[in-house]
């Protein structure tokens, strides 16, 4: 549908807790297709709806197969598994990187475009993208966890 830009840090949205979606109405359905066309074009491998200054719970993650999981008011309900520290980045900190310690494994539930409520055991890289994004929902940035955090060329 429509390519948004990117919100960039220190834009004060991305501090912002963003809005819980009451009722999925056909602006939020846009929405969700607009989050994923945004997320494509622009590299990424997840989006949250703040990024592209939505103060919405809406986030997409892509999954394994790079088809992309789209959850309304998401929420993580179990961490299980090991820490791992990895390198992230974020569309909205272009060019910014940092080492940041996540659980592998999880469970996130929320609601899919049908309003029907969906649960995912997640793991690996997935695992800590869905982190990544519902901490977007809740103003927190990657570089607010990064242990370590560097520039380097795209």
């Amino acid at each position: 549908m429509a390519v948004f830009q990117i919100v960039q840090y220190p834009d004060p949205i991305l501090r912002e807790k963003a809005r819980e979606v009451r009722k999925i109405t056909p602006q939020i359905e846009r929405l969700a297709v607009n989050l994923v066309d945004t997320m494509r074009r622009s590299g990424g491998v997840g989006l949250a709806a703040p990024q592209i200054g939505v103060s919405k719970r809406v986030i997409v993650v892509e999954d394994p197969e790079k088809n992309p999981i789209v959850l309304i008011n998401p929420e993580i309900v179990r961490l299980e598994g090991d820490k791992e520290t990895a390198e992230e980045g974020c569309l909205s900190v272009p060019g910014v990187w940092g080492q940041v310690e996540r659980r592998m494994c999880l469970t996130v539930r929320g609601y899919n475009l049908e309003g029907k409520q969906v649960a995912y055991l997640v793991e690996g890289f997935t695992a800590r993208a869905f982190q990544h994004e519902i901490d977007h929902l809740d103003g927190i940035v990657f570089l607010d966890r990064a242990t370590t955090i560097y520039k380097r060329k795209e």
